[in-house]
């Protein structure tokens, strides 16, 4: 399991978690608090209201730093189009420049010498 495969699952547990605290909250103020009973609660309302509100803040806060964490372990075929493009310089046939041709050379020219 790579890397990017840990973070990727770490990242859906806290969004999951992100999304209950959030529903959990009540807008109005009574939340949690308000379907659990009165003021016998073990902790009272001003404890819930400020434990979902922490969590919140923590869960965002971790969920931030998975992303940017995962964004660097990344490494994905998209991450790689500087090698798309080396690939496709090199494939394209190189020019030459033209020369011009070499000059003829001349004919030899029998001498007496070489009549014999």
């Amino acid at each position: 399991m790579s890397t990017f495969s840990i973070f990727l699952v770490l990242i859906t547990i806290v969004c999951f978690l992100l999304i209950i605290v959030i529903m959990v909250q009540n807008p109005k103020g009574g939340g949690l608090s308000s379907s659990l009973g009165g003021s016998t609660q073990m902790g009272g309302v001003q404890k819930t209201t400020d434990f979902l509100d922490k969590s919140t803040w923590v869960l965002a806060g971790a969920l931030i730093v998975l992303v940017l964490l995962s964004s660097l372990s990344f490494s994905g075929s998209l991450s790689d189009n500087n090698k798309l493009i080396d690939s496709s310089q090199s494939a394209t046939p190189k020019t030459t420049e033209k020369t011009a041709p070499a000059a003829p050379k001349p004919a030899p020219t029998k001498t007496p010498d070489s009549a014999k």
